[in-house]
């Protein structure tokens, strides 16, 4: 078996650091920096997309994602936490799956995270937002984890807090557990997926139990 899990929301939660680093890159350009909620509201989208979408032009996107990176990248371990029964979920999938990480998070940042907590060692692979070229909902982030990985026919889940999560897992045609520990909202979740729990060590037990 194989079981992909997102990041953000779903493993860990790294809402102080992407809130500081979005107040940051709008400050150092001299623009108003959005209320936390909006930010929110658009956290799993890729960091281009987030600010096109808080108001930023299009020609000075980057720009502020280059100025969101330089200092997240200061205090992203330290400000990011492991969400509840993540380290839980993941050690009881690691006995059962192999296991791999598909985020729109930057790839580099992601490791460097997952190492500061000692968990990078459970995954075989991560695919980040520089590797793919279109990130979640689209299928590819997915197919490529899977390139990388021996799956024969066995069973195949993503793990995930939106329904970029669950939304990607059907186009690349593999099962999908939606979450609510994260940033979408029940309502969203229980739209797009049937199979929707509390937290992600729920959602591996109940993979466990029915594969």
């Amino acid at each position: 078996m194989i079981i992909l899990f997102d990041l953000d929301g779903t493993l860990i939660d790294s809402t102080d650091a992407i809130l500081e680093g979005f107040g940051v890159a709008f400050r150092h350009f001299g623009t108003t920096v959005p209320t936390d909620d909006a930010i929110k509201k658009e956290i799993g989208h890729p960091l281009d997309v987030m600010f096109s979408t808080l108001g930023v032009e299009e020609t000075k996107v980057w720009d502020y994602v280059s100025a969101y990176k330089a200092h997240y990248r200061k205090i992203s371990c330290q400000k990011t936490v492991l969400l509840p029964d993540a380290k839980e979920a993941i050690k009881l999938a690691s006995q059962h799956a192999t296991l791999g990480v598909v985020t729109t998070k930057t790839a580099s940042f992601s490791i460097e995270l997952l190492e500061h907590m000692e968990l990078m060692q459970y995954f075989e692979v991560l695919i980040g937002r520089e590797d793919v070229t279109n990130p979640k909902p689209h299928p590819e982030p997915i197919l490529k984890a899977l390139e990388k990985l021996p799956s024969g026919d066995s069973p195949i889940w993503m793990v995930g807090d939106t329904c970029m999560d669950i939304l990607a897992a059907k186009s690349a045609n593999i099962s999908a557990a939606g979450v609510t520990c994260g940033y979408g909202s029940i309502e969203s979740l229980t739209s797009c997926s049937t199979n929707v729990f509390p937290n992600s060590l729920q959602a591996i037990q109940y993979i466990v139990k029915h594969n």
